[in-house]
């Protein structure tokens, strides 16, 4: 699978990258965890913290697969609306997984105020605009049903935005506690800490099998062998080549980083930014004054036309960037590429158990909000690998078919 096509930007932020050694033994430990993303690395992270014995095995390069191409806004509010996933989910569920949302980010910020490797982990604000007139009172509604489950929102009028920015909207949800961080540097930075605290990593050392037994699991690696007591996938987008979900969608979807420009004025606190529409356009500010955007998904491209395709999005997302900010009318894409893209027909994600896969469990943070997924995912099954019982786990089954279980509720609810 060819998740990236393009001229990455975040690789280029930190030369030389750390590495690490192949697998060039047989080892036991307790904890496997297949994958060297955010999902891997946030976990690895996490069990630092524990008496666990723990491996994270990644089949080339550290932070190389989607992490280099994740364009790095964090924002506890979803592309699913708490108020149409309490249409879907039922309102317990919907309220837990918001609230887990927020305390994700929390987390995330925890953990990157904790790292020597500077992650570039910058708190911001986000501005959720209407697109278009009709999408106004969706928006309203969002903002009432925020406001009853105790989630904090401002709800702006054209007035409001025309009096902050160089554009008008229809109407906007201003919300705080969210950030932007380099990726690339936020894995490689939780993965130093978590060997700095005994976890072994190995690069280039693909899982070519694994065996499913009693008591655990035997991995094996192109010459050599592990044997997990429980394993954990963290191989992103690429898990649907081995295993299939119907609750997963793949998409291309594009982004690009400006050259810098000379100030923010006019960009009300640098805030991220992201619109109604669907797909939808987001944009937000690097500390050396670029601007990263993305958006514009499409129904998944062959590599090979992914070239043509790059320059065309390019083109658009900058058109995007100029029309809402027209003094940078002379900036240019120093980095633009394509990814594979993973959502969820539901809202969603994915973390848990699978019947047919014993001793594992999955993290498959589909969505927008992967990062944040990824720390729930994090949290979730590091209790639950140190013997933790976590009904939370219902609301992200893998094998959902309609709403989770009622035992899904907020701890101490």
């Amino acid at each position: 699978m060819i998740l990236n096509k393009g001229n990455l930007a975040w690789p280029s932020t930190l030369k030389p990258a750390p590495a690490y050694p192949e697998l060039d033994e047989d080892l036991s430990c307790d904890v496997l965890i297949i994958g060297g993303g955010m999902g891997g690395a946030l976990l690895a992270h996490k069990l630092s913290g524990t008496n666990l014995q723990v491996v994270l095995l990644e089949k080339g390069r550290i932070a190389e697969g989607s992490s280099s191409a994740n364009t790095g806004l964090l924002q506890s509010f979803n592309d699913k609306s708490l108020t149409s996933i309490i249409h879907t989910f039922g309102e317990q569920a919907g309220i837990t997984f918001y609230q887990m949302c927020r305390d994700a980010m929390s987390k995330l910020k925890e953990a990157a105020s904790g790292l020597k490797l500077e992650p570039e982990f910058i708190s911001r604000s986000s501005l959720y605009y209407a697109s278009s007139e009709e999408d106004v009172p969706y928006l309203k509604e969002e903002y009432e049903t925020l406001h009853r489950h105790g989630f904090a929102a401002s709800y702006w009028n054209q007035a409001d935005i025309a009096s902050r920015f160089p554009f008008s909207k229809p109407a906007a949800l201003y919300t705080t506690g969210d950030a932007e961080v380099n990726p690339f540097r936020f894995v490689h930075a939780l993965v130093q800490y978590a060997v700095d605290h005994g976890i072994r990593v190995y690069e280039n050392s693909p899982v070519i099998h694994l065996e499913y037994g009693e008591d655990g699991v035997v991995c094996y690696t192109r010459n050599r062998r592990i044997f997990a007591r429980k394993v954990v996938h963290a191989g992103g987008y690429e898990t649907q080549e081995e295993k299939p979900d119907r609750n997963a969608l793949l998409q291309t979807t594009y982004a690009i980083v400006t050259s810098p420009v000379p100030d923010f004025t006019g960009w009300h606190e640098r805030c991220l930014i992201w619109e109604t529409a669907r797909p939808y356009l987001y944009m937000r500010t690097t500390p050396d004054n670029r601007i990263v955007a993305g958006g514009l998904d499409e129904h998944p491209v062959d590599p090979e036309e992914r070239e043509g395709r790059i320059r065309h999005k390019s083109e658009m997302l900058l058109n995007e960037i100029k029309a809402l900010f027209p003094r940078y009318a002379g900036i240019q894409a120093d980095y633009a590429w394509a990814s594979l893209f993973g959502l969820t027909h539901d809202g969603l994600p994915m973390i848990g158990p699978h019947s047919r896969y014993p001793h594992s469990y999955f993290i498959e943070a589909y969505g927008g909000n992967g990062t944040v997924y990824c720390m729930i995912a994090a949290e979730l099954l590091s209790d639950v690998l140190c013997g933790k019982t976590r009904p939370e786990l219902d609301i992200f089954s893998l094998e959902r078919t309609s709403k989770p279980s009622p035992n899904a509720q907020v701890p101490g609810s």
